[in-house]
């Protein structure tokens, strides 16, 4: 084979062309030999018979001859050397560059032109091979051609390269080869193109060995390099500061390691947030903290710098570090004041920024750039102000205004930011002076969101408590009014008959005292100073009895919808409290809904941090069961939503509500230890969530069962013995004084416990019970029992009380028995509390 480069000219080379059949000279002297053969023989018959054959032979010869006449004009014949329609395009395949070979299936070679002679080294068209034969010897070459042999034989098109040497001790060159189907008439064929390619893949490695050495350099360059997408991936890094950080270069690839892997601080979101306006290139300067993988810190300059398309999309940035831990062009004190400060001013919490006149963004920390986003790019030419709420502008343009002023220290400015989150923050402005780049103040700001947040949540807390307090108080002393009017509306039925014309009339006050008793106790449940009798509960099992009543409650229009969790945890309740907070909370809903709607109602596992993702409040990590109440009804407000558990607010117009069953539900809840959370949009409905603390029994501790129901009240409530009856409200007093007596009792009566005291000091022995309120003035209930215990260990207590007896029963040692009775109380409740205690 000949090379490419030296090959005769094409000139003497002509292609080779066997798809045309050409005449063939032995078939002319076939026919001129029958012709004559034909003619000898006529001329030996008669003379009749000789004229006759002679004018048929002429007839065949004339019909020939108009018929080839035709064929030259139809052109199915032609004379030798007359050109065929697509000669051109022979001829521009005779003469293109490549190397072209058309072999049909049978593997016979049709055409061949110049330059495939002269690649292949064929000098005529005797010694002209196919590619497959010409590459034969050469291993290198056997996979490709194979494939484009089988390639070829199932008619596709294929390109394939390799390296073949040239002869014994030949140069290595490269080779093209192409392979396409052909079909010329019903015959197919395979067009084969060869091209040498050598200079091109000398050229290829040229540059790949020189982009090698440039990458060499770049590596082993004495400062940093990183490349960042804008997702902030790091694409490349060089080996120089791979070290430096100590990071392995095999991992890049991988997407492992991001900006803030490598930046201190708030240095990811401060060069996250660089760039130009509107895609303008401009290179940025930072000084900031590199983070080692080791946790160690380092400081440096980036020069940073992003490149953007055409159509303003930002992409992937060149960033160049320089390590200003070494001393460079700078004299070292100057340096290390220069790395002090950049490590000062980035790594503070405290959000720095510069603003001009008009208050743009100039430049800002790493902070800053957390807090503000976009706000720190300099050219931006946006003002701090695009960053704050719309109320909040002017204070900030009289606040700038008054730092550039110059009046005084700078005072604290408590602004909103846009956006979703009500996110707080705080500012102090200073003024500087202006050293030519536009820098005019100093904005100092301070994240308060969380700290704002955890105010009002600490004032509502605050407020919660105090109204409970209130509650709670007011409770207490209005079950002591309660408490004589129920007494002595049983002592006056007592007296009087059914047929008295004054019985019902008795009977109206009795049942609308007992009516104001039960919204005291909504009142005391608010104030967590109700009495609960809790016990090991299945909310599921709960809700699904409860689901009957539910459904009647709701109506027809509301569709409920109850979704139970798997394997629920045990909670500790009181189960008739936990049933009125569900209760209260579809009534709600209920009322919400007016024109129908779904009210759903899920149970749920919730362990670790999730209820408090679930939750505003910071419900401590743990174990809880949560209870979801959500409805499609009109929603709340959001003015109003911060509210809706204050005793006696209602949305409800007036006579249709007390406003007390939402605060039943949040003191229910608490004082069972759990929380309570809304969340509701106008419109969209409201979702109540209920955390209720997961019960885990005492190793070894069994599970007490659920209290029994009460034994029916014994009908015979006489009875004898002394009564010492201690309570500091007259009017209670006086009822239970005169219901005990009427009952056989002999009661003494005492108005304090030190008056009770002195009485079983002064020689009562025959006390058998004492029977006393536990808030009481100058000495309370829980004290009073511990001096009795002295005196007498053995006399039996009964404690009344319009608070939960879990409020005072702390104060008493472990262990201490008595019996407690809930005010207010009826006449029949009290004697046969004092019946069954002295009987017990």
């Amino acid at each position: 084979m000949t090379d490419m480069t030296e090959r005769p000219a094409r000139a003497f080379e002509p292609p080779i062309d066997r798809s045309q059949r050409g005449g063939s000279t032995l078939f002319v002297l076939l026919l001129a030999a029958v012709l004559v053969g034909g003619a000898a023989a006529v001329t030996l018959l008669d003379g009749a018979i000789s004229a006759m054959w002679v004018l048929a032979f002429l007839a065949v010869l004339a019909a020939l001859g108009i018929f080839a006449l035709f064929g030259f004009a139809l052109g199915v014949l032609r004379f030798a050397g007359r050109a065929v329609p697509n000669d051109l395009g022979r001829a521009l395949a005779a003469e293109a560059e490549d190397g072209m070979v058309a072999v049909d299936a049978a593997g016979d070679i049709l055409f061949a032109n110049a330059a495939y002679l002269a690649l292949t080294g064929a000098g005529d068209g005797r010694q002209i091979r196919t590619i497959e034969r010409v590459f034969a010897a050469d291993p290198e070459a056997a996979e490709p051609l194979y494939r484009l042999a089988q390639s070829a034989r199932a008619g596709k098109r294929v390109q394939e390269e390799f390296r073949v040497r040239l002869g014994p001790g030949g140069e290595p060159a490269w080779y093209r080869v192409r392979v396409r189907p052909l079909d010329q008439g019903g015959r197919r064929a395979a067009v084969w193109t060869i091209a040498d390619v050598t200079r091109d893949r000398e050229r290829q490695e040229n540059v790949f060995q020189e982009l090698q050495h440039a990458i060499d350099f770049l590596d082993h360059a004495p400062a940093g390099f990183f490349s960042t997408e804008p997702d902030g991936t790091i694409t490349y890094m060089n080996a120089t500061l791979a070290e430096w950080l100590g990071i392995d270069l095999a991992q890049l690839g991988t997407g492992a390691h991001r900006l803030g892997d490598i930046l201190a601080g708030d240095g990811a979101a401060l060069v996250a947030a660089a760039g130009g306006e509107g895609g303008t290139v401009r290179t940025d300067a930072f000084d900031i903290e590199l983070r080692t993988r080791t946790g160690q810190t380092m400081p440096a300059r980036l020069l940073h710098k992003v490149a953007y398309a055409a159509d303003g999309t930002a992409g992937a940035s060149r960033t160049l570090v320089l390590d200003r831990s070494r001393a460079g062009d700078v004299s070292e004190s100057v340096r290390a004041a220069e790395v002090r400060f950049a490590r000062f001013f980035n790594n503070t919490p405290l959000a720095i920024a510069t603003v001009d006149r008009a208050g743009r963004v100039r430049r800002g920390n790493g902070s800053f750039a957390r807090l503000f986003g976009d706000l720190v790019r300099a050219a931006d030419g946006r003002s701090i102000r695009a960053a704050l709420n719309e109320r909040d502008r002017e204070p900030f343009d009289q606040a700038l205004a008054a730092a550039l002023a110059g009046q005084g220290d700078p005072r604290p400015l408590d602004v909103a930011l846009v956006g979703d989150g009500a996110r707080q923050a705080r500012f102090y402005l200073s003024a500087v002076d202006d050293e030519g780049d536009g820098e005019a103040a100093i904005v100092y700001a301070l994240d308060t969101t969380e700290q704002r947040a955890l105010e009002m949540q600490f004032t509502q807390s605050q407020k919660m408590q105090a109204v409970g307090q209130l509650a709670g108080g007011v409770a207490h002393d209005f079950n002591n009014v309660l408490t004589a009017i129920i007494g002595y509306s049983d002592l006056l039925l007592a007296s009087h008959r059914p047929t008295d014309p004054s019985f019902q009339d008795i009977m109206q006050i009795k049942q609308n005292a007992s009516r104001a008793a039960g919204l005291v106790r909504q009142l005391l449940a608010f104030s967590r100073r109700q009495t609960l009798r809790p016990q090991v509960l299945a909310i599921g099992e709960v809700i699904a009895e409860l689901r009957m009543l539910l459904a009647r409650l709701l109506g027809e229009k509301i569709k409920l919808e109850v979704v139970h969790g798997r394997d629920l945890w045990p909670v500790k309740a009181d189960l008739n409290q936990f049933e009125q907070v569900i209760v209260n909370l579809a009534v709600n809903a209920r009322d919400a809904m007016p024109g129908g709607g779904t009210l759903t109602i899920r149970t749920r596992n919730l362990a670790g941090g999730e209820a408090s993702e679930l939750s505003r409040q910071e419900v401590p990590a743990g174990d809880w069961v949560m209870v979801e109440v959500e409805d499609t009804g009109t929603g709340i407000a959001k003015d109003i939503i911060d509210k809706i558990f204050e005793p006696f607010f209602s949305t409800k117009e007036v006579g249709k509500g007390t406003g007390l069953g939402l605060s039943t539900v949040y003191g229910i809840v608490r004082q069972t230890g759990g929380y309570v959370h809304v969340e509701s949009e106008l419109g969209r409905g409201t979702e109540f969530r209920i955390f209720l603390p997961r019960h885990v029994a005492e190793a070894g501790q069994a599970e007490l069962p659920a209290e029994p129901a009460p034994a029916a009240a014994p009908t015979d409530l006489t009875g004898r013995g002394t009564v010492l009856l201690v309570e500091d409200e007259d009017a209670v007093r006086s009822f239970a004084t005169r219901a005990l007596e009427s009952r056989g009792y002999t009661v003494l009566s005492a108005a304090s416990g030190v008056e009770a005291l002195e009485l079983l000091d002064s020689g009562a022995e025959g006390i058998d019970l004492v029977v006393s309120d536990v808030v009481m003035p100058e000495m309370d209930g829980p004290t009073l029992l511990k001096e009795l215990r002295r005196r007498r260990p053995d006399l039996k207590v009964i404690f009344v009380s319009g608070y939960a007896e879990d409020a005072f029963k702390r104060n008493l040692d472990d262990g201490e028995r008595f019996v407690f009775l809930p005010k207010p109380f009826s006449l029949k409740q009290l004697v046969q509390a004092v019946k069954e205690t002295m009987g017990g």
